[in-house]
């Protein structure tokens, strides 16, 4: 019987079995989905983002669906961070996957904070930071959207923790290169490409806004060839991993990310439509593999041929 391919990966550090993470925001708190699969199969998960106090997010109605989409305005609803590590943390350690904290904050200082808090506690393997969220010191303003701005909440979480320190990037912007090459300047060890759109959609019959907060991000299938795009651009800006995502559905739209250069995926609004997607698609690469006689799936990553 022949050996089965090898699927791991190295991200910043952090060791994964595979290539396949689920999303911030789309696997709960990382517990959610263990009646459909065993999570420990997956390469990491990255679970629901957290603040430093418990937050309720937008009123409703938060999520509408769109042509081959999906939009939400959750709003950083979560837990906080100290109610996580003491009831979500112990039911996460039988999990044998790493677990990767996604974190927000409305000043630079909260970054940190978290950071600060988060290096404390066993078991979680990597930050990752969404920098997508509003400024409250300048106007609101996302932080991801300045280089800047999206250098400084890097370095301060990378000056608080050891943790391998993940950036994720908002694709609501001019140049996503110059924000992907300014937090690595400032420390990152990998970034994730790329977070949701913004969009809006209208009921006609109400009149109305469909979402309460009028706006919400865009995911799902409708983003993919963007997502693909910007991902084989900051490939091409940055020397630290990039970890691909936006409207993978299934292995082939993995593999397709693997070629333009991410070193690992990750799976997100397809949780809502099959749980089972990202463990499907462990299983479709590793079927890829053996019939292309692929032994190390690093020998896909990067592989796109332009000529």
């Amino acid at each position: 019987m022949a050996a089965l391919p090898d699927l791991s990966v190295d991200i910043g550090g952090l060791k994964l079995k595979n290539p396949v993470i689920t999303a911030s925001g789309t696997f709960g708190y990382g517990t959610e989905l263990t009646p459909f699969f065993d999570p420990s199969l997956l390469g990491a998960i990255i679970v629901k983002g957290l603040s430093l106090r418990a937050m309720p997010g937008n009123p409703p109605p938060r999520i509408a669906e769109t042509p081959c989409g999906l939009l939400n305005s959750i709003g950083f609803a979560n837990i906080g961070i100290e109610a996580f590590i003491e009831e979500k943390m112990p039911l996460l350690a039988k999990i044998k996957a790493p677990i990767i904290t996604n974190i927000y904050g409305h000043t630079i200082e909260e970054y940190g904070e978290m950071a600060k808090r988060i290096e404390k506690v066993e078991g979680i393997g990597a930050v990752e930071i969404n920098i997508s969220c509003p400024n409250v010191e300048e106007g609101g303003i996302a932080f991801g959207t300045d280089p800047d701005t999206a250098a400084a909440v890097t370095q301060h979480v990378v000056n608080n923790t050891t943790k391998p320190v993940i950036v994720k990037l908002t694709p609501n912007v001019t140049d996503i290169s110059t924000i992907a090459k300014a937090v690595e300047s400032a420390g990152a060890q990998a970034v994730s490409v790329t977070n949701t759109f913004l969009g809006m959609a209208v009921d006609i019959a109400t009149r109305r806004p469909k979402l309460a907060n009028m706006v919400g991000g865009l995911s799902g299938p409708a983003i993919k060839p963007i997502a693909l795009y910007l991902v084989h651009k900051v490939v091409a800006a940055v020397r630290i991993p990039v970890i691909g995502l936006g409207g993978i559905m299934d292995y082939r739209d993995a593999l397709e990310f693997l070629l333009v250069g991410a070193r690992a995926i990750q799976v997100g609004t397809a949780n809502f439509i099959n749980p089972k997607t990202a463990i499907e698609i462990v299983h479709g690469l590793t079927d890829f593999c053996s019939r292309e006689k692929v032994s190390n799936i690093n020998q896909i990553i990067g592989g796109l041929k332009t000529m």
